[in-house]
């Protein structure tokens, strides 16, 4: 549907809760994933499109997903998750199932293949999709976090001569999840470079910023490597909430809410898959000339 084709690349821009994406098919045999040049004039604001990421839905990996997808940054740099574009590429699918995999893509539960392993996928609605997203990994060297033999509840490292307390937590990809007293006031745009340049994280980090407002409610901020502050992140959603969960801070089904929106987090013990709920909204649909 979205393959390059004579000189034309077709995309649909989509966004959850207001984490926003460029979609690209690339199942047909011809179709060339993005160069980081195309994915920076894509996401560029003023000149291109416009979003934080480009997400491309390719054939799936394993045998009973439905397909794969992968994430480009707006710097082009790849990404190993992404929360909120997983719940765009289950929609994009669901809406593209009907002329190619009816069956299993119109029933609502299906599987998605991401860089960092399977997810099984259950539309809501039309415009809510749940994803199961695997277990958090709070293992340092699964991170990667360096400087830190085992796993932590809190770590410290000194920025600028200030120390920083943390918690860290892959979720197929780095997060750093600072607390914060109020999400409003937090040094979002200093404290989440600085640390992301920090050499204890040496493929960088997605940094957030958490306000428990109560037991069964969180307001977060997220610095994205890559990308900056986005109105959303879905994998810094279930970062905070397994980060603040092992802590007993929160419930084990928590509401966090972000600037764009609110995705729901559930992880019913330590054992158990983490899954998050949110929406999925098509915005519109493109030609770009290649």
């Amino acid at each position: 549907m979205s393959h390059a084709l004579h000189g034309l690349m077709r995309f649909s821009k989509m966004h959850g809760a207001g984490n926003d994406f460029v979609v690209i098919d690339l199942r047909a045999p011809d179709s060339v994933a993005p160069d980081p040049a195309l994915c920076r004039a894509l996401a560029d604001r003023h000149t291109g499109v416009g979003c934080d990421q480009i997400l491309t839905i390719e054939p799936p990996r394993s045998a009973g997903a439905a397909a794969s997808y992968r994430i480009w940054n707006a710097d082009g740099s790849l990404a190993g998750q992404c929360g909120n574009g997983a719940r765009c590429v289950a929609a994009w699918m669901m809406r593209d199932s009907a002329g190619r995999d009816p069956e299993r893509c119109l029933a609502g539960r299906f599987e998605l293949d991401s860089p960092a392993g399977t997810h099984a996928v259950e539309a809501i609605d039309l415009h809510h999709y749940r994803l199961d997203m695997g277990h958090p990994a709070f293992e340092p060297a699964r991170i990667p976090l360096h400087g830190f033999d085992v796993a932590l509840d809190a770590y410290t490292l000194e920025i600028d001569g200030t120390p920083v307390v943390f918690g860290a937590v892959s979720m197929g990809n780095p997060h750093a999840v600072i607390e914060v007293d109020d999400v409003d006031t937090a040094a979002v745009a200093t404290l989440g470079p600085a640390l992301q340049r920090h050499a204890a994280f040496p493929d960088s980090v997605n940094v957030g910023f958490a306000q428990v407002v109560a037991r069964d409610r969180v307001r977060l901020r997220v610095y994205e490597r890559g990308v900056g502050e986005t109105l959303a992140c879905g994998s810094g959603a279930c970062a905070a909430a397994a980060v603040l969960m092992r802590r007993g801070r929160v419930d084990r089904e928590v509401a966090i809410e972000l600037p764009g929106g609110t995705l729901r987090i559930a992880w019913h013990d330590d054992d158990a898959t983490l899954t998050m709920a949110g929406p999925a909204m098509f915005v519109f649909e493109g030609e770009w000339r290649t």
